[in-house]
């Protein structure tokens, strides 16, 4: 996005974070914002913004780490901010892909692949994730690997997971 802040990058008229909040407001009892730049920003919309308390913005396990710390609940859920189209019913399938599976955590995939920022993961992992994160490791995917995930099937619905990566991404989306 040549360094444009990408939830705050307008899509159809509103900055992705607000599509995300809406999303997801109805599905959980409290909102977190993970963020770095633009706090004021991301304050206005009305939650706490979480900064990485990792140094050098060492991407979304820095941000899950960060959120695990200062949340006031034992479970986080987790979703990019560059998706704009959350899925009316992602805590609760997450939530039963876990149950059915006695899984530790729960990643949605689309059918053809793995969502791993779309997320529900408890706090207890936090040590977990902590301790990965200091050996340099990055990759979410080599985290979870470590845990008992269950996979949330959210093939009947795979348009939830497109997400902006580039301006040109916004077109098929309107």
């Amino acid at each position: 996005m040549g360094g444009i802040d990408k939830g705050l990058l307008e899509f159809a008229g509103r900055p992705l974070i607000a599509w995300v909040i809406e999303g997801l407001a109805p599905q959980v009892g409290g909102i977190l914002v993970s963020a770095n730049r633009n706090l004021d920003a991301y304050r206005a919309f009305g939650y706490p913004v979480i900064p990485d308390t990792l140094a050098d913005f060492q991407g979304p396990l820095a941000g899950l780490a960060s959120a695990m710390a200062a949340s006031p609940t034992p479970w986080i859920l987790s979703v990019p901010c560059d998706g704009p189209r959350v899925p009316a019913t992602l805590a609760r399938r997450l939530a039963q892909a876990l149950a059915l599976n006695g899984a530790e955590l729960a990643v949605a995939s689309d059918g053809l692949r793995l969502q791993p920022v779309y997320a529900l993961i408890p706090i207890t992992l936090a040590d977990s994730l902590q301790a990965f994160l200091m050996t340099g490791e990055r990759r979410i995917d080599r985290w979870y690997a470590g845990h008992r995930m269950a996979i949330a099937d959210f093939s009947d619905q795979p348009e939830a997971f497109v997400n902006l990566n580039a301006p040109e991404d916004k077109a098929p989306l309107l």
